[in-house]
């Protein structure tokens, strides 16, 4: 089920055990947040599987309280219960119709679901895998020794459609005003994880009073912005958006940025995103994967920047700005070039 409707769920009476599936950190924290506020504090209990085995866990809730009737256990790590080594490549080899190294550590979870404890409420965080790419089969896994529990709530990434459309609604509620273009670089700077551009929101209301908060207080004020003015330039290049194209460029030159550093980033951004073409990767988790692989490091949102580029470049497209940076390159090198110029150029033939 997706949040929302777990949210509905909740408003019912939470069930006796849920999964929380995926690594999007915003929604996991509303829903803690909406589950420790129907408890009192000293009903809730959290357990670390890298510290506890499962079968002590479900031991404690089958414990009865002296203290209080309604009990939340939360427990971290919930990968962690699971085979490894020889006994998960038997688990696979078995698949779906077989019993598995698994089933047995499972059981004392299965067992505990046909008869669970009343006023208990078990939530199991499964955070370390995402639903794309090498990470698919993983998850899976999770799911499959997890399939006791019947409320899976999926918590996958936003999209950057959606991001934005969330950050729109936290900045009307915490009751200040933020340019478009101010809200998209932080967005876009950001990569579109609603949890950091949550926390950055909260900050901004601080700062901003009575007037709306800009662009360049975005790239002054926020962790990355500075850097990821280059990005948002990448960004309205694939949108053939000339214009803005030439307002991130003012916004690097007004920031002191060294053009020369700021296109070999984005010589850096073509030429992972061409890689990324060429290998046919379908989401920031495949590029994320496929880079790690190569032993090049690659965060999230670095990831994400680079998938976003390979979706709006087509694989001709990259290799002429693959061409066109080196044209440029080669005019900032010259004796006494004038950067901005140079820069301006190379926008100009890449967005014809």
């Amino acid at each position: 089920m997706t949040p929302a409707q777990f949210h509905a769920r909740l408003k019912k009476g939470a069930p006796p055990a849920t999964l929380l599936l995926g690594p999007e950190a915003y929604e996991r924290r509303r829903i803690k947040e909406a589950m420790l506020a129907a408890v009192p504090a000293e009903a809730v209990v959290q357990h670390d599987l890298s510290e506890i085995g499962l079968a002590e866990a479900i031991d404690d809730a089958r414990a009865l309280s002296l203290f209080a009737s309604e009990r939340l256990i939360w427990i971290t790590n919930a990968e962690l219960a699971l085979p490894r080594g020889r006994a998960a490549a038997e688990e696979d080899e078995e698949g779906e119709g077989g019993g598995g190294a698994g089933s047995g550590d499972a059981a004392p979870l299965a067992d505990y679901m046909r008869d669970p404890t009343p006023g208990v409420t078990l939530v199991f965080e499964a955070i370390r895998f995402d639903f794309e790419g090498d990470d698919k089969r993983k998850q899976e896994r999770v799911r499959k020794f997890y399939a006791a529990i019947p409320d899976v709530v999926e918590l996958r990434r936003y999209s950057t459609a959606d991001a934005r459309h969330e950050a729109e609604g936290l900045v009307r509620k915490a009751g200040f005003r933020i340019d478009p273009a101010a809200l998209e670089l932080l967005v876009e700077s950001l990569g579109g994880d609603i949890a950091r551009i949550a926390v950055e929101i909260e900050k901004l209301s601080l700062f901003a009073g009575e007037r709306a908060v800009t662009v360049e207080d975005i790239a002054a004020l926020v962790p990355d912005a500075r850097a990821t003015t280059i990005f948002a330039l990448v960004n309205a290049l694939g949108r053939r958006d000339r214009a803005r194209s030439l307002e991130a460029l003012d916004t690097l030159v007004k920031e002191g940025e060294y053009l020369p550093l700021a296109l070999a980033f984005l010589s850096t951004q073509f030429r992972m995103a061409l890689v990324a073409r060429e290998a046919g990767l379908k989401s920031s988790g495949q590029v994320m994967g496929h880079f790690s692989k190569s032993g090049v490091p690659m965060w999230q949102s670095r990831a994400e920047q680079v998938y976003q580029t390979a979706s709006k470049f087509s694989k001709k497209q990259l290799e002429r700005g693959m061409e066109l940076i080196y044209q440029a390159d080669k005019g900032l090198r010259d004796a006494r070039p004038d950067d901005r110029i140079v820069m301006e150029r190379f926008i100009l033939d890449l967005v014809r």
